[in-house]
């Protein structure tokens, strides 16, 4: 039998996809993000970190038009910037969640007995540990780069991709076409990797598109506070950190980027039900 989904599947899948409205507009604005983030340095008008005393605070103008924030510098620019770094965040978080569940989860799922006990019980360890004080330990102790951050993040964040591997392996490894591999005399890995994997990548795909707008608004969080992306690299979380003691004054420094992050957040979420309802196999004619 196939290895793998028929492609036949996978196209019936993106043409379900594409007749989600809602799923194309969130993709829409998720490839714009994308093209912001990549092309920043040429999209935006003025240096992000730059100060300029003598427009401090100022409104929205034709030179600077979402206006300027306390130290001078120009908001669209810090904006565009800032989404170089959520996109980054987000996407490398779940770069670091598919490396660690995808290892612990297949291993556990097609190795069972006591390899895969010990390794699920790691996993209701980390589990119950508390995701924002990991992230706070682990910031406080690596520092504050975007580098360390999604790390921080993906570290804190990968128990429910490994429970979902684990559960998809477990339902996937007595199928019939897995059963003649193995009799065929396929080692563990090749099963694992022309067989099992494949197949089992709809709900992962799905589970980290989904984990996009968390990882982003995890980052955004922890910037708020204090204890996130170092100054001064642009970011939602700070930005809106800086502009919240002159909020009723200047509300135009907290509006732009939490309308940011609300976009953002939103796109991500009509993507991944658009992908969930695309890949259900319930859905399949």
């Amino acid at each position: 039998m196939l290895a793998r989904p028929p492609t036949s599947l996978w196209r019936d899948a993106l043409r379900r996809l594409a007749r989600n409205r809602m799923a194309v507009g969130g993709g829409v604005i998720v490839l714009v993000l994308v093209i912001t983030a990549l092309f920043a340095p040429l999209l935006a008008p003025y240096d992000p970190i730059k100060q300029d005393y003598t427009a401090v605070l100022s409104g929205p103008s034709a030179a600077h038009p979402m206006g300027t924030d306390g130290l001078g510098r120009d908001v669209l620019s810090r904006l565009i910037f800032g989404a170089r770094t959520s996109i980054t965040v987000g996407v490398l978080t779940q770069v670091v969640i598919l490396a660690i569940g995808l290892s612990i989860g297949a291993t556990a799922g097609l190795a069972g007995g006591r390899t895969e006990n010990l390794l699920m019980r790691f996993t209701d360890i980390m589990y119950a540990f508390p995701d924002l004080l990991l992230i706070i330990l682990l910031r406080s102790i690596f520092g504050g780069s975007v580098t360390m951050i999604f790390v921080a993040i993906g570290l804190a964040g990968w128990v429910t991709v490994a429970r979902l591997v684990r559960g998809q392996i477990l339902s996937l490894r007595e199928r019939d076409y897995v059963l003649a591999a193995r009799s065929l005399g396929s080692s563990q890995f090749r099963i694992l990797v022309r067989h099992l994997l494949p197949n089992a990548l709809g709900p992962v795909i799905v589970a980290l598109t989904f984990g996009i707008p968390g990882a982003i608004f995890a980052e955004a969080a922890l910037s708020y506070i204090g204890i996130g992306i170092s100054p001064p690299t642009p970011s939602w979380g700070s930005m809106i950190q800086d502009g919240y003691q002159a909020i009723f004054a200047f509300p135009y420094l907290v509006l732009w980027p939490g309308l940011a992050i609300a976009l953002t957040m939103m796109s991500f979420t009509f993507l991944g039900d658009g992908l969930r309802d695309a890949l259900d196999p319930r859905m399949r004619r």
